[in-house]
């Protein structure tokens, strides 16, 4: 967790008052997002949302287009929403449209205005950032290169900088064990503050 402390931040004005409090887990491909998120919801015996993009893949069995990027956006948030009525207290979210944002601008060159809409309305009390540092597993048509997964962990930090009121975050590093005990102990913090 070195160099972290900067982005140790309190909640973000437009995170939701309400419970339960979303949490973003965000990163590029193979950072442990899921493993992560399942962790964090067993600890605090509560739920998380899957990665929708993952299920589309095995379904599809091909990677998406550019103008199926908002619907994998919405179904996202759409199965949040879902979720959300039986989290307790937090609700662990493997992804964000900002990702889908991201990725549509890796891949295709452009975010459409309607998907770039949707992941600038952030909406989530707690953004944590999975660090690319654990061993680069392939994994079928969704997963390309330990390359391309540094390329946008580096766009991911950048974009996190550049959004309209800056979003705080928590960069985690180190095994499944080291992340949790890292965003337990953030967690924590946000509510002695």
């Amino acid at each position: 967790m070195q160099g972290n402390t900067a982005h140790m931040h309190s909640t973000p004005d437009r995170a939701p008052g309400c419970f339960p409090l979303r949490v973003a887990l965000l990163g590029a491909e193979s950072t442990g997002k899921s493993t992560l998120a399942a962790a964090l919801a067993d600890q605090y015996q509560t739920v998380w949302v899957a990665e929708y993009l993952r299920e589309f893949v095995e379904v599809h069995a091909r990677t998406p287009q550019s103008h199926e990027q908002l619907m994998i956006a919405r179904t996202q948030l759409a199965r949040e929403d879902a979720a959300a009525a039986q989290a307790r207290h937090y609700l662990f979210c493997d992804t964000t449209p900002l990702m889908t944002a991201l990725y549509s601008q890796f891949y295709f060159g452009a975010v459409d205005p309607a998907l770039d809409a949707v992941a600038q309305a952030y909406r989530y009390a707690y953004t944590i950032v999975a660090e690319p540092s654990n061993p680069w597993v392939a994994d079928g048509l969704q997963r390309e290169s330990d390359s391309v997964r540094q390329q946008v962990h580096q766009l991911l930090l950048q974009a996190l900088a550049q959004a309209q009121a800056r979003i705080p975050y928590l960069l985690v590093s180190g095994d499944t064990t080291q992340r949790l005990q890292q965003v337990s102990a953030y967690l924590s913090a946000q509510h002695t503050t």
